[in-house]
């Protein structure tokens, strides 16, 4: 779709990724971070616990260690961008939705953990 070719990332050195951000032939994202979150994982929400959710983009972060939560639309674009947990656990590596509903996420850090996110009672 146009990733590498154009993109609004930017690599480690500073340089630009990429020929710019759109050329003809190639689509523009439908979402994307300006400056980049880092994201490291993405899970559709499909769970009991949150049905508030169902059928949005849980995304975590390295660089602003957070759980993005995007919310759709009707018509499934995205709509809305909460954050997270942001500082609290460090860098956020991975996303994935337990069979009962919870949120489980697993940290990038040097004494790294598996965290369990679910709805008090």
């Amino acid at each position: 779709y146009g990733w590498p070719e154009i993109s609004y990332g930017v690599h480690y050195s500073g340089a630009k990724i990429g020929q710019g951000t759109k050329a003809p032939g190639l689509e523009q994202p439908l979402y994307y971070w300006d400056p980049s979150i880092a994201p490291g994982a993405i899970a559709v929400y499909r769970g009991d616990m949150f049905p508030e959710w169902d059928g949005d983009f849980l995304v975590t972060a390295l660089k602003d260690q957070l759980l993005a939560h995007i919310g759709l639309d009707e018509s499934g674009m995205p709509a809305t961008e909460n954050r997270l947990f942001a500082g609290e656990f460090g860098r956020l590596r991975d996303v994935k939705v337990a069979p009962d509903g919870a949120i489980l996420l697993v940290t990038d850090e040097p004494d790294g953990a598996l965290l369990r996110v679910y709805r008090a009672e």
